[in-house]
């Protein structure tokens, strides 16, 4: 029990930690989406497969929690920590199996560029951001 509190707490931490550095950052550099680039520039009319936010692009929210989160945990449990994620069974998607919390976490964010959303510089930025985030909180608390 106090090894599961310890991992959701640093957990939150880094979640904390990486949606207040991503959203400050998302306002300081406020990039376009792709949406609005494309359908000013290149092509009226397109639609990305997921729905646009409505906040600016730079950089990816789910890069910045999704590494600060898998860096942590990697800190905690290792770098080879296997795993799956059952979560969207109950919606018909198969489970899904990585080999690492980076894993997840590196495809976690490359899912909003397939997406449409992001451009691959907010993903890239976003996955740095999130991991010395958690190198970060990992330096800092001391257990």
């Amino acid at each position: 029990m106090l090894e599961s509190a310890l991992l959701y707490t640093m957990s939150s931490i880094a979640l904390f930690d990486a949606f207040i550095a991503c959203w400050d950052e998302k306002y300081r550099s406020n990039v376009i989406r792709p949406e609005t680039y494309i359908d000013s520039y290149i092509n009226e009319g397109w639609r990305p497969l997921l729905q646009t936010p409505p906040f600016p692009e730079y950089n990816s929210g789910h890069s910045v929690i999704s590494q600060a989160t898998a860096t942590v945990l990697e800190g905690l449990l290792g770098d080879h920590f296997a795993f799956d994620d059952t979560s969207e069974e109950e919606f018909g998607l198969p489970v899904r199996s990585f080999t690492s919390f980076h894993a997840a976490a590196e495809e976690a964010a490359v899912s909003r560029f397939y997406g449409g959303i992001h451009y691959k510089a907010a993903i890239s930025g976003g996955l740095v951001c999130g991991k010395n985030i958690g190198q970060w909180i990992l330096g800092r608390i001391h257990l």
